[in-house]
């Protein structure tokens, strides 16, 4: 129970700091989940991602998800899920109660503003950081060439291209004869 206690806690308190989605909470995830706590390697939450991009529902809550059940089991899972909505479910009710009163106060705009900013510098942060671990030789390069012009010139669904490029991810190191990484 106590451990269930800690996963709950922990997305807890990073949801409650995070703005801007799954993305902009990878380097909080990192060095929470990897650093501080050491439940797991930086390479599987990274995989986590991936999966949860392909998934329906919200990037943070499936990887939540992931390690929490990971650590403890289906009930860790829902410990990881309720943890990381607990905070939006507490803000959006407030705003929603308020936000009519404060949608036009030049300083409520101003934070969301600066808000938008910090938001693009975790995103920023968080890409350079897939991709380090993400494109790691040519054909991974390719991969990124081929889903970046997809996405693109053609609109394609973004399911469409993960499934593609995990398709192409396992014909091309099944031919080549070794694995990813």
């Amino acid at each position: 129970m106590r451990e269930l206690w800690e996963i709950f806690i922990a997305f807890f308190k990073m949801s409650g700091v995070t703005f801007g989605g799954g993305y902009a909470m990878l380097p909080i995830l990192q060095r929470e989940i990897v650093d501080n706590k050491k439940w797991m390697t930086e390479e599987r939450i990274i995989d986590y991602y991936a999966v949860s991009q392909g998934l329906p529902g919200i990037i943070a809550v499936n990887v939540a998800i992931f390690i929490g059940k990971e650590r403890k089991g289906i009930p860790g899972g829902i410990a990881g899920a309720l943890g990381i909505v607990g905070p939006c479910l507490f803000i959006i009710t407030f705003i929603a109660a308020f936000l009519s009163n404060f949608q036009d106060n030049p300083i409520v705009r101003n934070a969301f503003a600066g808000i938008a900013v910090c938001v693009s510098a975790l995103i920023l942060n968080s890409v350079i950081g897939l991709w380090k671990k993400g494109v790691v030789d040519k054909t991974g390069i390719a991969v990124f060439a081929m889903v970046f012009m997809g996405m693109m010139a053609t609109g394609l669904s973004p399911i469409v291209l993960i499934v593609a490029s995990a398709i192409f991810g396992i014909v091309s190191r099944k031919v080549a004869g070794g694995a990813i990484r």
